[in-house]
């Protein structure tokens, strides 16, 4: 298996960082995508970057400082609809990032816990999170619900914190219940509002597909759900012929410069016949621990696309 440049990535990712302390905001805001101090916590986090590192100090001070900022926590941003008070239209990825990479990489403040509090306190009656403002959603978005689940999970193993490991149970739990990927109406497909389709495997940012739920399902410890067995063995359909995996989704664009859904780092080969050492990587850790759950052998696919 072709290994992961890590020190490159970790280079590239920090190559804003210099702009970043000098100019602050008006480099860029703390969530553009794909190149803003939000998305470069997690992108070290994601290639795992070494915890403690304090240089890192300063870009989750700016992320901070965007997540508790009143534009963020106000309308439009979160949104309570008459009638749906149990409902809080909120971006919850934002929150459930910040967390991750918070614990992971060690830059955990005191207000790591209001960032927690906030997500099980707007989290949905069927255990999810949506930052959709229409009256008529009225179901969890997958695409808004994974992460969070990961943060919360993360912050609540780390600390004991039992709202937040509930909170991610329950968010595991409305995954599962369409066994990752499929409607429980007719066993098709989920349809993505945004973004590629959730039977590919995405990189380099991962908001919901079929690697990175079998990832967050592996770091809760419900891998060995029997209702993960679908997912996994489509995962392990796509295995190539030299025994690694591909970057079906390509999500940003490798760029020097700040651009629209921009990226400092070069993720590597994509295409659905090309190996890409990450996607190996977290799709081998992935089967690895599923086939050390007792009795999660992997079966065929049981669903197709409706």
């Amino acid at each position: 298996m072709a290994a992961v440049d890590k020190a490159a990535l970790t280079e590239a990712l920090l190559k804003g960082r210099g702009r970043e302390a000098t100019e602050g905001k008006a480099y860029c805001h703390a969530y553009r995508k794909w190149q803003g101090p939000h998305w470069t916590l997690v992108g070290l986090a994601m290639i795992g970057h070494p915890a403690g590192d304090d240089s890192l100090r300063p870009l989750m001070a700016r992320v901070e400082e965007w997540l508790f900022d009143r534009q963020h926590v106000n309308p439009p941003s979160t949104t309570t609809l008459p009638g749906q008070e149990d409902r809080v239209r909120r971006c919850a990825s934002q929150e459930g990032n910040a967390i991750w990479y918070a614990v992971t990489l060690g830059l955990e403040t005191e207000r790591t816990i209001e960032l927690v509090d906030r997500l099980v306190d707007c989290q949905w009656p069927d255990g999810g999170w949506n930052c959709d403002r229409r009256p008529q959603a009225r179901t969890s978005s997958f695409q808004e619900t994974a992460i969070p689940a990961r943060g919360l999970w993360a912050y609540g193993k780390r600390r004991g914190y039992e709202p937040a490991l509930l909170a991610a149970h329950r968010a595991a739990e409305l995954m599962l219940s369409r066994h990752l990927l499929w409607r429980q109406r007719d066993g098709a497909l989920i349809g993505p509002d945004w973004g590629g389709r959730f039977d590919l495997i995405h990189l380099p940012i991962q908001f919901y597909d079929l690697l990175f739920a079998l990832q967050v399902m592996a770091e809760i410890g419900r891998i060995g759900d029997p209702r993960c067995l679908d997912a996994l063995a489509l995962l392990e359909s796509k295995r190539l012929p030299d025994g690694e995996f591909p970057l079906e989704y390509r999500n940003a664009t490798t760029s020097d410069r700040v651009i629209s859904r921009g990226t400092f780092a070069d993720w590597g080969p994509a295409g659905q016949t090309r190996s890409n050492p990450l996607a190996t990587e977290f799709a081998q850790a992935v089967l690895s621990k599923a086939r050390a759950v007792e009795g999660s052998n992997l079966a065929p696919p049981m669903r197709r696309d409706g």
